[in-house]
């Protein structure tokens, strides 16, 4: 199952961290691998800031960083991660590095992952999830441009089954290429059917969530079958989504707001400690170093059980990241 290892303490690692009291245990993962609670996610960074970002992410006390080739910025991060290492600000086995299956990679799996290693510069992943759940028209590794038919809409191929995609995910881990291997965007059904056929159980489900999503069902039934939930988008997508989608963020609600002033922290705090009192592993995505600072001071403090419920009452049901807009079709229908 999945465990939460201990009250809030210091975690051990190299390079200097002021905030390094503040830090919880991280959670060990059902292939008993521990994962960091606290990841920088690396969705729209741009690429001539990330060098700085992630030296910075790491010199402030992050382990975790949550990549994927979809991104299209691997190769950025392995220059940063290889200058850390290089340099001593921290060791490989100190940071967990998570990549992602591109929907049109599921029937080349293998290459796939050696093409994120080869990017990332590393020898293994501590975790690899399949993105999406569809397999699309393949249109070659490391190309992640989704595949539209000519009607416009997403070419999904309809001779990958998930099960197959599984078990090429499972030989990684037979391989060593990989540690961990998990989900990401699947439903109730689609984890159900993963825990039926998997040989390697998945260790995370990484979704969006957080207090206008917040998804309790699928989140305590995956968390009840050993499932480590991951949740992106974890403050509702705030500027980057507005500008996407159109969405809204819960940044601005009455109730987080007020919430936010009687514990006196930011928002975002707020948001990202109330995912962590949920047992999810938050992975906010920023390219300002200020908000790198804020984003990890979360474990000073504690949202009190008469208030979580208060944020409980706040839910929208409401998905900020549509990918429908870029193809076609709505996944989620």
């Amino acid at each position: 199952m999945v465990a939460l290892d201990g009250e809030p303490k210091a975690a051990s690692g190299g390079g200097s961290n002021s905030n390094r009291g503040a830090m919880a245990e991280p959670i060990t993962l059902s292939s008993g691998h521990r994962m960091p609670i606290v990841g920088l996610g690396v969705w729209r960074m741009e690429t001539q800031s990330i060098r700085d970002l992630i030296l910075s992410a790491l010199t402030i006390g992050y382990r975790h960083l949550d990549c994927a080739a979809d991104y299209q910025n691997e190769a950025e991060v392995g220059e940063a991660l290889a200058e850390a290492f290089r340099t001593g600000l921290v060791k490989r086995e100190e940071v967990f590095i998570t990549t992602k299956l591109w929907n049109s990679d599921h029937g080349h799996v293998l290459e796939a992952c050696k093409d994120s290693l080869k990017k990332l510069q590393l020898d293994y992943l501590d975790l690899y999830l399949v993105h999406f759940p569809v397999a699309t028209r393949h249109t070659g590794v490391g190309t992640t441009a989704s595949a539209l038919g000519d009607d416009g809409v997403l070419d999904i191929d309809i001779t990958i089954s998930l099960e197959t995609t599984w078990h090429a995910m499972e030989e990684l881990v037979n391989l060593g290429l990989v540690r961990s291997i998990g989900i990401s965007n699947y439903d109730i059904f689609l984890t159900r059917d993963c825990l039926a056929y998997s040989k390697i159980k998945p260790s995370v489900n990484q979704i969006e969530t957080h207090p206008y999503f917040q998804r309790d069902s699928l989140v305590k039934f995956c968390q009840k079958h050993g499932i480590c939930v991951t949740a992106h988008t974890p403050i509702g997508g705030a500027a980057a989504n507005a500008e996407w989608f159109g969405t809204i963020s819960c940044l601005d609600d009455p109730v987080i707001k007020t919430l936010a002033e009687k514990y006196n922290k930011t928002a975002a705090q707020l948001i990202l400690r109330w995912g962590i009192q949920r047992n999810t592993v938050v992975i906010p995505k920023t390219s300002k170093v200020e908000r790198l600072h804020e984003n990890f001071k979360l474990f000073d403090f504690a949202i009190s059980d008469e208030d979580m419920e208060e944020i409980k009452g706040i839910d929208r049901k409401y998905r900020t990241n549509q990918p429908a807009k870029f193809w076609g079709i709505d996944l989620y229908a």
